[in-house]
């Protein structure tokens, strides 16, 4: 059994073209949030009327951050999980859509992807196409 693992930089995942039609900043990451809420702190007049509330950006930051959070919690959760299949025989719904049954060999941890399983020779399947464990 082995265990592998890769991880992109940064935390901003690219929007598909779907998501990207509906909302143009679905793609951006936290560092992105930051950037422009630091270029319009640097930009905006503080004698003006229309100048932002501080405490506005203090929330988002806020906001951000507990995302920001949950997903990190979701990822190990998958994480975990995934790895806690390595050794065990499973059954699992192949990509033509048949079920298959085979031991998990190895487990892949990429950030782009999430976990992947190779199970039976048959690299790249997903945890959730897992159906039972045994």
């Amino acid at each position: 059994m082995n265990v592998t693992s890769s991880t992109a930089a940064g935390n901003s995942t690219a929007a598909t073209s779907s998501t990207a039609a509906s909302n143009p900043l679905a793609g951006l990451g936290s560092d992105a949030f930051l950037q422009l809420m630091m270029a319009e702190l640097k930009n905006q007049n503080p004698l003006s009327a229309s100048s932002s509330d501080p405490s506005q950006f203090m929330s988002q930051l806020a906001q951000m951050t507990a995302v920001e959070q949950e997903t990190n919690a979701a990822q190990a959760a998958q994480q975990s999980t995934a790895l806690s299949l390595l050794g065990h025989t499973v059954t699992y719904t192949n990509k033509a859509g048949k079920q298959a049954t085979g031991a998990v060999q190895s487990v892949d941890l990429t950030a782009s992807t999430g976990p992947t399983l190779t199970i039976g020779g048959v690299s790249g399947i997903s945890p959730t196409a897992v159906g039972e464990v045994s």
